[in-house]
Formats: C-alpha cells, structure tokens, sequence
C-alpha cells in the first residue's frame, strides 16, 4: 500500500533571488573626521570621570556610575565635534 502525504508537511516555498537594479547604488559613508585614537578616547573618558568624582567629593560606590556617565558625555560631544580630539 502506498504511503499518503501528510496535509501538515507542506514544503517551504522556494524563491528565486532577488536581482538588483543598476539604479540602487550603494553610496561610500564620508571620512568620519571626528575619529579619535581609542587611548585618546579613554584619556577623555578618564578626565571626565574624575572630575565628575571631584565635584562628588570622591565618594567610594560611584565609579563605574561616574565612568559610564562620562563616556556617554564624551560619546556624546565627539559625535557633535565639540572636543578637541587631538593630543594637547
């Protein structure tokens, strides 16, 4: 006797790839000039947190708090360009 498909086995449906158009190109990002050596990014990161530390008072329990609230400031000003990000 011969075996009968099952009705919920339904093969998956097979689509053929999608040609792209000579119209879509994919355009180079521009040189990001605000990039900055990633040392240098630490150094930044460093100063803004101790000085976020000083103005607290040097409180112990607050330095990872104060390192991630400035490496969101310094993220934040090297997105805007408003850091020096060279070597003084």
């Amino acid at each position: 006797m011969a075996r009968e498909k099952s009705p919920q086995a339904n093969p998956p449906v097979k689509r053929a790839p999608r040609k792209r158009s000579a119209a879509v190109t994919i355009e180079a990002a521009p040189p990001h000039t605000n990039f900055v050596d990633p040392q240098r990014r630490a150094a930044l990161i460093a100063r803004a947190a101790y000085f976020r530390a000083m103005h607290r008072g040097f409180v112990p329990g607050y330095e990872v708090a104060d390192w991630l609230a400035a490496e969101a400031e310094v993220d934040a000003e090297l997105l805007q360009g408003t850091v020096e990000t060279s070597a003084a």
